[in-house]
């Protein structure tokens, strides 16, 4: 085989709805203020009980029920996130065990917000090298764990949740090369650090990096991927703020795709925010089958990764 390609995908989030009007009444903030910055309408909630390897479950569940595959055939499970609170067994271990697969290769990726797409990029590296045929690929998070609910400036983002995505081997690649990397000199620039950390960021620096470095970067994954910006039926950011992804797809020249804006209804899901916007998208029929996607994320490291896809 000479590739992978994304034949299914499928989404959970809690039950638990936080509006912009109660979180109002937890910290000194309101909705307008909130919506003029990052664009945030609500966002999921996790239950206390409710834990990362339960929604990555759900979320993997889902995805392979919509691939009508023989879970007997994974070989290969990768989840990304940053929000597990035990060392070890890593998540990807239990969502094996709770699917029951047999004996897949199972590994966490902690790129933070970039880290489906970095999680993507292995598994199509290990399906390209022959180490793996199936794999699943999963996007998870749970920051309310992480969050200060006295900081206006953070608590306001953040949402909890998972994506994940079935891949197969491809005699025709349908998922193109990744552009990943990072910027050292801002490694601390989004942070959750210690044992007890609470989820921080330095949110100036991050958003003047992403208007100004970012659009290069995208324009990079497109050529990487064979494609113009023109071309793209769908634009996948990371879901971080509605102030980076409209002008960042307006900038790179997507006139004729469909830009998630899952941040508006989900807030900030980290590592989990791009499989779900995509998730929705595929399920609401919104992208045409076979179309090409761009997917990219940014965050925590500072931590860059993104690729072209073909949608399922």
């Amino acid at each position: 085989m000479t590739g992978s390609r994304v034949v299914a995908l499928g989404h959970y989030q809690p039950e638990r709805v936080l509006t912009n009007a109660e979180l109002s009444t937890m910290v000194e903030t309101n909705d307008e203020w909130i919506q003029s910055r990052v664009g945030i309408k609500e966002r999921r909630i996790a239950a206390p009980d409710e834990q990362v390897d339960e929604m990555a479950w759900r979320a993997a569940e889902k995805a392979v029920a919509n691939a009508g595959i023989d879970l007997a055939e994974i070989d290969l499970v990768v989840v990304a996130t940053c929000t597990a609170i035990d060392r070890s067994p890593n998540i990807a271990a239990r969502v094996a065990a709770r699917l029951g697969l047999g004996s897949p290769a199972a590994l966490d990726v902690n790129t933070a917000c970039s880290g489906f797409s970095h999680a993507l990029a292995t598994a199509d590296h290990a399906i390209r090298a022959g180490a793996a045929s199936k794999a699943i690929v999963i996007g998870v998070e749970k920051l309310s764990d992480f969050t200060d609910w006295t900081d206006r400036t953070t608590c306001v983002l953040i949402g909890d949740g998972a994506g994940a995505a079935v891949l197969v081997a491809s005699d025709e690649p349908e998922i193109g090369p990744v552009v990943w990397g990072s910027v050292p000199e801002m490694s601390d620039a989004v942070r959750i650090e210690g044992r007890d950390g609470k989820f921080a960021q330095e949110g100036q620096s991050v958003f003047r990096w992403t208007t100004t470095q970012l659009p290069v970067i995208a324009r990079q994954v497109c050529e990487k991927g064979g494609v113009t910006p023109e071309e793209l039926g769908g634009v996948v950011l990371h879901q971080a703020n509605l102030r980076i992804i409209e002008p960042l797809a307006k900038r790179l020249g997507a006139v004729n795709a469909v830009i998630a804006r899952d941040v508006i209804e989900s807030g900030n899901t980290s590592a989990a925010s791009i499989p779900i916007a995509l998730s929705k998208l595929v399920e609401r029929r919104e992208i045409p089958a076979g179309a090409p996607v761009l997917l990219f994320g940014f965050g925590g490291g500072l931590s860059y990764a993104g690729q072209i896809i073909r949608c399922p």
